[in-house]
C-alpha cells in the first residue's frame, strides 16, 4: 500500500485532494512515461472486490483518486478520513485549464459518435489555448484499438481522456499500457457526455449534500439496479471496519 493511501474493500485509494490530485498529476506529466489514473467509486469498488483481475488494474494505477462521495463515507467509516470528494469531472476540468497553460495536448476518446469532439470545442472554449489534439467515439471493438492507438499517438497528445465507462475503460487503458507511449490516462466515466452537453449533471446543491446519485437515478431509472449495490457497500465497509478495529485491539492486548 502506498504512502497515504487506505484500502477500501481491497482497492487502493490515495488520499489526496483536488489541488493535490491536480499536483501529482503535472509530475506524471513530467516523467514523461506512460501513468494511468482512476476516479475510483463505490461501484467500481464492488465489482474491484468481487473480480480480481479488475481489483489488479485499479491498485496498480498511478493515482486512484476518490471520485464518489460513498467513498468518502467510507473512509470516513474506516477511521481514515479524507479530505474531499475528488470528482473525475471537475478534475478533468482543472486540468484542462492547467494544459492550456503550459500547451499540452490533450486527446479525447469515448461517447457517442460525436460527442468527444463537442465536449473537446466546449473545453477548449471553457480554456482559451487549449489544444485537442484529437478526438474518438467509444463505439469500437478491441479488434480496432491499434487504430485508435495510432490516432492517439500521431496527435502528440500527452494526456488522454477515456469515457468508456467503468469496467472498460479501466480495462482498455491496462491493456494498451505498452503501446500507448509516454501519455497518462485518466478514466473519467461519462463526463464528455456532460461537458458536451448530451446529458445534465445534478445541480451543485445536490452535488454539496452528496444526493449526486439520486439525481442520476431519477434521470436514468435503468440505473436502479446499479445503485442496489450501494447499500451492500456500505454493509461490507462495517464489516471491514469491525474487523480492522478488532485486530487493532487484539494488537494492542498483546503487546
Amino acid at each position: 500500500m502506498a504512502d497515504g493511501a487506505l484500502e477500501i474493500l481491497g482497492s487502493r485509494v490515495d488520499a489526496v485532494d483536488m489541488e493535490e490530485a491536480q499536483s501529482r498529476i503535472a509530475r506524471l506529466l513530467a516523467a514523461r512515461r506512460f501513468a494511468q489514473v482512476v476516479t475510483f467509486g463505490s461501484e467500481m469498488a464492488m465489482l474491484a472486490r468481487r473480480d480480481r483481475a479488475y481489483r489488479e488494474v485499479v491498485n496498480a494505477a498511478d493515482l486512484v483518486v476518490p471520485d464518489t462521495i460513498g467513498v468518502i463515507y467510507a473512509a470516513r467509516l474506516l477511521g481514515r478520513p479524507l479530505r474531499e470528494r475528488v470528482a473525475g469531472i471537475e478534475l478533468l476540468e482543472r486540468l484542462c485549464a492547467a494544459c492550456a497553460r503550459d500547451g499540452t495536448r490533450v486527446f479525447l476518446l469515448g461517447g457517442e459518435p460525436g460527442v468527444a469532439e463537442r465536449a473537446g470545442a466546449e473545453l477548449a472554449k471553457r480554456h482559451p489555448g487549449l489544444s485537442i489534439a484529437g478526438s474518438h467515439d467509444g463505439y469500437f471493438g478491441q479488434e480496432h484499438d491499434a487504430q485508435v492507438i495510432e490516432r492517439i499517438m500521431t496527435s502528440g497528445a500527452r494526456l488522454v481522456v477515456v469515457a468508456l465507462g467503468f469496467p472498460k475503460q479501466e480495462l482498455w487503458i491496462r491493456r494498451n499500457a505498452g503501446a500507448l507511449g509516454e501519455v497518462v490516462c485518466i478514466g473519467v466515466g461519462g463526463s464528455l457526455d456532460v461537458i458536451s452537453g448530451r446529458s445534465k449533471r445534478a445541480p451543485e446543491v445536490m452535488r454539496r449534500l452528496g444526493l449526486e446519485w439520486l439525481y442520476r437515478l431519477f434521470r436514468e431509472p435503468r440505473r436502479l439496479g446499479r445503485q442496489l449495490a450501494l447499500p451492500q457497500f456500505a454493509v461490507l465497509v462495517a464489516g471491514q471496519a469491525l474487523r480492522e478495529r478488532v485486530l487493532k485491539q487484539r494488537t494492542f492486548r498483546s503487546v
